[in-house]
């Protein structure tokens, strides 16, 4: 019993992102699923809603050059180029979130990773779409609206 309970906790630390990426963005654990209105995408840095080993978007790389760490830089970049900021989508449009603090920021509005709304024409160049995800070269052929 006790090689089932590890495995499974190995497993499920496998497929789901890291939840301290999570809490290092502002509303880390809240970030819109574009693809399912009213659900999160807990991988905010990859192409993958659950798959936090699978390509890493270019929020994912942004993030990664800043030092996985929140900052006005990494704030004020338009990761996606949908037209607004990585802060403006996740609710620090000043970019006045830390970790450590504690601030009453308004709720996401947009994916940093996913230009939005997907499958616009504005968005056509990112090849994503919500029933087959990225077409990178790790894309696992996933329907994003219906699992």
């Amino acid at each position: 019993m006790l090689r089932v309970v590890i495995l499974a906790v190995c497993l499920s630390s496998m497929v789901y992102c890291k939840p301290k990426y999570m809490d290092e963005l502002p509303n880390g654990h809240n970030i819109p699923n574009p693809c399912k209105p009213g659900e999160t995408w807990p991988a905010s840095g990859h192409n993958d809603p659950t798959d936090g080993d699978s390509d890493i978007n270019q929020f994912g790389e942004d993030f990664k050059h800043h030092h996985k760490e929140w900052n006005k830089e990494l704030c004020m970049l338009d990761s996606d180029r949908d037209g607004k900021t990585n802060g403006a989508e996740l609710g620090d449009p000043s970019c006045i979130w830390t970790h450590k603090g504690s601030h009453n920021l308004p709720a996401p509005t947009g994916h940093p990773g996913i230009c939005e709304p997907v499958g616009s024409p504005a968005c056509s160049f990112q090849g994503f779409s919500c029933a087959g995800g990225f077409s990178g070269k790790h894309h696992h052929g996933r329907d994003y609206q219906s699992d």
